[in-house]
């Protein structure tokens, strides 16, 4: 609630429009409809427009790029002038463009939460880089908050010297969609898998054929596994600017899919899930496959070793970058049907218990109660004054509005509260 007593109307902006990031969107909106918010998206046309569109958000088009171009300033002209008609409440931007682009337009007229889903500046290199880190250290400031998906995520931003007023947000999924099933009965409705034995082990990695996550080593360590587990099938799931290139490198034992709708049943058909990612803020297939009690693999990087319950990290955790250390990782996997069952149900009681998508939303809602908390007692019509600028966004947290909820997103701000101050001194 706002402090008029109004629900608040929040606009949420994203580019991309797919991966992991829209399921976070689609996840948010579906839980802020459901409590009462009027919530308005901000994106370019897409299957996530349409599938918002549905849940009953109001969905505005916003033509953006992925990434950050010769577009960028008539895009942020067309984000200002959407948020102007829109008059929202807050802010949320998801991922770096939307977070460049969103900043920009609203400068602190408006409290603003960045989402960043990983860091821009670990996604290139050199003076692109570079470039990416001094705009975050910047844009810091018109952030009324910034939430990371895991505390690895926050960790990343305080070492390089961004100065954020901090909450950790671990991402959730929809235990009622991802479940168990039997994985034979599974791969018979799964045309890729047809000729396939059923006992044959199959690893499945879900995720953008891209540099990010990694396929490219996984494909290189694969030639290891099989040479030790012989009828192993490999299958990668989804679609992206690698795609051409990892299938001129992948052997026959290995299956690509396409992007598909819902890869819910591809993490029940596999004995093991793994996701080689160089970097992640915490992905969320490793939680979906955990919580169809699926064992996985990944790479120690950012919020992989928080998504998984401390006594598996030494079984599932491999080095980036490393196929000989996830050739064998996998391969022992593959070879020990106790081992991959027992790690099933050990990962599916974590996830059920730490990253229920609910948990994920009530915290979200926490911290724009938090954040709302130090706005003005009206809905806004255009910019607030200077003085109720300064004193909106200079103060290190929000006055939380007493509603009963949220706590949990407000005790993980304050328990940050001293990294917050020493970045001040940085800035």
């Amino acid at each position: 609630m706002t402090p008029t007593g109004t629900r608040p109307r929040v606009l949420h902006v994203t580019q991309p429009v797919d991966g992991g990031v829209a399921r976070v969107v689609t996840d948010l909106v579906r839980a802020q409809l459901a409590d009462g918010l009027e919530v308005v998206a901000a994106c370019p046309d897409s299957a996530l427009s349409a599938r918002l569109g549905a849940l009953g958000a109001q969905v505005r088009h916003w033509e953006a790029t992925r990434s950050p171009g010769p577009s960028l300033v008539r895009e942020v002209r067309h984000l200002a002038r959407l948020i102007d008609d829109v008059r929202p409440d807050l802010v949320h931007a998801h991922s770096a463009k939307a977070g460049l682009a969103g900043r920009l337009a609203v400068r602190g007229r408006i409290p603003t939460v960045f989402q960043p889903h990983a860091w821009s500046f670990e996604a290139v290199g050199g003076t692109a880089s570079a470039l990416a880190l001094r705009w975050e250290r910047w844009g810091a400031r018109w952030a009324a908050r910034v939430v990371c998906v895991s505390e690895a995520e926050r960790v990343t931003g305080v070492r390089a010297r961004i100065a954020g007023r901090w909450t950790v947000v671990p991402n959730g999924i929809d235990p009622g969609r991802f479940r168990p099933a039997v994985a034979g009965a599974v791969r018979a409705g799964l045309a890729p898998l047809a000729g396939v034995s059923p006992s044959a082990p199959v690893a499945v990695c879900v995720g953008r054929l891209c540099r990010q996550k990694g396929q490219d080593v996984l494909l290189r360590a694969w030639e290891a596994v099989v040479r030790e587990v012989p009828g192993a099938r490999l299958v990668l799931v989804g679609d992206g600017p690698d795609r051409d290139r990892l299938r001129a490198d992948a052997p026959a034992s290995v299956l690509f899919t396409g992007a598909v709708a819902d890869a819910c049943p591809w993490y029940q058909a596999a004995d093991l899930v793994v996701l080689p990612s160089r970097w992640e803020g915490m992905a969320l297939a490793p939680l979906e496959a955990m919580a169809c009690a699926r064992p996985v693999v990944v790479t120690d990087v950012d919020g992989a070793r928080e998504s998984l319950p401390p006594s598996c990290a030494a079984r599932c955790l491999v080095p980036p970058e490393d196929p000989a250390a996830l050739a064998e990782t996998v391969t022992g996997l593959l070879l020990d049907p106790p081992l991959r069952a027992s790690l099933g149900d050990e990962v599916r009681r974590h996830v059920l218990s730490t990253h229920d998508v609910r948990h994920t939303a009530e915290a979200v809602a926490g911290v724009y109660r938090d954040v709302l908390g130090t706005g003005p007692a009206t809905r806004r019509t255009g910019p607030p004054p200077a003085a109720e600028r300064v004193q909106a966004f200079s103060t290190p947290h929000g006055r939380p509005l007493d509603t009963g909820r949220g706590t949990e997103a407000n005790r993980t701000e304050q328990r940050f509260e001293p990294i917050e101050h020493r970045e001040s001194n940085h800035s």
